[in-house]
């Protein structure tokens, strides 16, 4: 336990050292290393495949579902995407040093506020190994130093990432600590970190409900997380229902798992006759487990019995919790009660019903007539994230430059004096 302490207070301890060079550092060299990255990413592509192979060969070995397995691989198309992520958010401007507030007081003081880095990252993540570029890149972008630590499923294609992220600094000048990996796969060396409050400004887990809750009951420094992302799709009485059925599919099954899929289908009483039974019917084809109410399973035979736990489940699988409501107001009722504050979408033709849902909903995201799919970083614009918060505090929703900043203020005066 001592060298697990030391190893990670040595890492902390560089981190801490590369934040204070990074706050001085420009970003024009900032965007010269994303730039690198991307470059190395495309050169060294056989070398992370081969890294990648390694644990996608050993994931039996940790009980992996087949989402699971799909998280952890990396592919052509997700080098590809990593790549696409790191030139825009190059191409975004850079937060740090930016004067968003500024107010001229009667005694001619100019008081601004000014963005600045949070300082250095303690990022903890589950598979998705381009998470590791991803999070990597908004951290040193935003001018922040930052501690990855992958889950143990992932390690091959980590460490080889990371010697991409860490070849680049050492190209383009800056700090090799920058963002830094944990190679120990040992869950301990979790604890150590967590209790570094000196030395580490910010922890953001992004993973499993007990991973994050660990985090939370441990942590010695602030955390941005979420517990559940148990998204909702309501399809009222006044939707377009092709619009709605091809919006379900999407919402679920074009990537059933990550945390903005949907987990559960509220439909109106008014259409659920004629939409449920051509909804389900696609669902299943896409391989769908559909476990429903009484009134959507006399709809739906093939549904399965649906209790309240499964209404408060976040699969990231191919199932979905199917509930038959009475319009809009009990569809609310039903995600206040079960829902996680992550995404719901509602599907209607109704302007007023659209604006009714979106006042009395109060998730990270709420979407009218779009998949649940979309409250994602790049999809809002941000290039990438590094998480997606159902907090209230400090940021809520995709994380990206801008909310991996805190500020100061910074005030010019003339001379004068209080006492004047």
């Amino acid at each position: 336990m001592d060298d697990l302490q030391q190893y990670a207070r040595t890492m902390a301890g560089g981190a801490r050292q590369a934040a204070l060079q990074l706050a001085e550092s420009t970003g024009d060299q900032r965007n010269a290393w994303l730039l690198r990255v991307a470059e190395l990413l495309g050169t060294e592509r056989e070398s992370l495949s081969e890294a990648n192979r390694q644990d996608i060969e050993r994931a039996p070995e940790h009980g992996l579902t087949d989402a699971a397995v799909d998280r952890l691989r990396l592919t052509d198309d997700r080098i590809d995407g990593m790549v696409t992520s790191l030139h825009e958010v190059v191409e975004l401007p850079d937060p740090v040093g930016e004067v968003f507030e500024s107010n001229q007081r009667p005694n001619g003081l100019l008081v601004t506020r000014v963005r600045v880095p949070l300082g250095v990252v303690f990022f903890i993540f589950e598979s998705r190994p381009n998470v590791t570029v991803d999070a990597a890149a908004l951290c040193v972008k935003s001018g922040n130093a930052v501690i990855l630590r992958g889950g143990k499923e992932a390690i091959h294609s980590n460490r080889a990432l990371h010697a991409l992220l860490d070849r680049a600094a050492g190209d383009c000048g800056l700090p090799r600590g920058a963002a830094q990996l944990v190679e120990t796969t040992d869950r301990a060396v979790v604890g150590e970190f967590l209790g570094m409050g000196d030395l580490i400004d910010v922890t953001i887990p992004r993973g499993g409900k007990s991973l994050i809750q660990r985090v939370a009951d441990e942590a010695t420094m602030p955390v941005i997380k979420h517990f559940d992302g148990i998204c909702h799709v309501y399809v009222d009485g006044a939707a377009d229902l092709e619009m709605a059925g091809r919006i379900v599919v999407d919402s679920k099954c074009q990537r059933p798992g990550v945390c903005n899929a949907a987990e559960t289908l509220l439909v109106d009483r008014r259409v659920a006759d004629t939409f449920l039974p051509g909804v389900a019917e696609m669902l299943i084809e896409q391989g769908v487990t559909l476990r429903g109410c009484d009134e959507t399973r006399q709809l739906v035979p093939e549904a399965e019995v649906a209790d309240e736990q499964d209404f408060r489940t976040e699969y990231l699988d191919l199932l979905l919790s199917v509930r038959v409501v009475d319009g809009l107001e009990a569809a609310v009722h039903h995600i206040r009660e079960f829902g996680s504050g992550h995404t719901e979408t509602i599907v209607t033709s109704d302007p007023e019903t659209s604006r009714r849902f979106t006042r009395s909903v109060d998730s990270s995201a709420v979407m009218v007539n779009a998949s649940t799919r979309f409250n994602d970083g790049g999809e809002f614009g941000l290039g990438a994230e590094i998480g997606i918060s159902t907090d209230r505090f400090h940021a809520r929703g995709p994380c990206g430059l801008k909310e991996l900043t805190s500020y100061k203020y910074v005030v010019h005066g003339t001379g004068q004096l209080k006492s004047d």
